[in-house]
């Protein structure tokens, strides 16, 4: 444990950044997985699903939370999947 009153702010501040960091990963795995499930149940209606899910990702690599590469590819692999059902119907 910190010693100093500065340190303590410092832990604080840390544990606040860590809870605000892990909802903003929680609701951006979730976006990703609905809009897996809607792309599974109609992919022509999934686009509202992909539109969140496409937002939650680039909000993501903004606050640092992921690569701007790695949130590049998860919305290539989720467009991937969407045009294969799409064209597979």
């Amino acid at each position: 444990m910190p010693n100093t009153s500065h340190r303590k702010k410092t832990l604080r501040q840390s544990e606040q950044r860590n809870e605000a960091n892990r909802a903003k990963r929680s609701a951006m795995r979730t976006a990703m997985k609905r809009a897996d499930a809607a792309i599974e149940a109609d992919p022509a209606m999934a686009d509202v699903a992909l539109q969140a899910a496409f937002k939650h990702v680039d909000k993501a690599a903004k606050d640092h939370l992921i690569h701007q590469n790695k949130a590049d590819r998860m919305k290539s692999r989720l467009a991937k999947r969407r045009n294969a059902a799409a064209s597979g119907e």
